[in-house]
């Protein structure tokens, strides 16, 4: 029985082709990362005073662009101009740098797994350092609502955490509109509202627990956290293995 057969180079061009193609996106979306940060910082003045990074009280989201945009760019390149020109070093590099990766990877998962309680107060404390100066910034704010919203949460383990903001504590001291709520990311959406009511939070904490259930995510950010992790590092960890296995392949053929 006759078939079509494709020989080693046919197949390596296709495989050399593909993966120049991912590259090549991954490369453009790390320059895309690296230049929204840099617009960020210039809107907020930080590059025109350096000093400026360090006056923030919580996590600057900027830095989280700068660093994947610089690692995506850095891969991106390597892979891209590897795979093109079928450079052994370039490919190797970008072989070895997935595989550092995936290694960080693999160590975080089980350095969680083993230190767990440990991995939980430091992700609390995080959140919470963060939930204090939710105000503070534009972007540290933007990143937090997007969280509670993505993974339908409130807090790091629940609504009473956001007594840590000035705003939304339930202090007699507190004369915000805001006291004893919580922002609007921490409701449940409702399919009938085409506008978000911003003020669904307003007073919130104030009800007992089956009544506030009814109105917002109780469930606390670190538990969905771990959940989404469970769910997604198979899949996360497989691309990069994918990745890596189709550049040693390329690597092989040209030798």
């Amino acid at each position: 029985m006759s078939g079509k057969h494709f020989n080693v180079h046919e197949v390596g061009c296709c495989i050399k082709y593909f993966i120049f193609g991912f590259n090549i996106i991954f490369w453009l979306l790390g320059a895309a990362f690296l230049s929204v940060a840099l617009w960020a910082w210039s809107e907020k003045g930080v590059l025109s005073n350096i000093s400026s990074i360090t006056d923030l009280g919580g996590f600057d989201p900027v830095w989280l662009f700068l660093v994947v945009g610089g690692v995506m760019f850095v891969l991106g390149f390597a892979g891209c101009i590897g795979a093109l020109r079928e450079n052994a070093f370039l490919l190797k590099f970008f072989s070895v740098f997935l595989g550092i990766i995936f290694f960080l990877e693999l160590t975080a998962g089980v350095l969680a797994f083993v230190f767990k309680d440990w991995i939980k107060d430091q992700l609390k404390f995080f959140i919470n350092n963060n939930i204090r100066a939710y105000r503070d910034d534009i972007d540290l704010q933007n990143l937090i609502d997007f969280t509670q919203d993505y993974w339908e949460c409130c807090g790091a383990f629940g609504p009473e955490d956001w007594n840590l903001n000035i705003y939304f504590n339930c202090t007699d001291t507190n004369l915000s509109r805001e006291k004893c709520g919580v922002p609007f990311s921490c409701c449940t959406k409702d399919p009938a509202e085409d506008v978000i009511n911003t003020q669904c939070g307003y007073d919130i904490r104030a009800k007992d627990d089956n009544e506030q259930k009814m109105f917002i995510h109780t469930k606390g950010c670190v538990p969905q956290f771990e959940k989404w992790l469970q769910e997604n590092l198979t899949v996360v960890a497989g691309i990069f293995i994918g990745i890596a296995l189709l550049q040693n392949i390329i690597t092989d053929l040209k030798g």
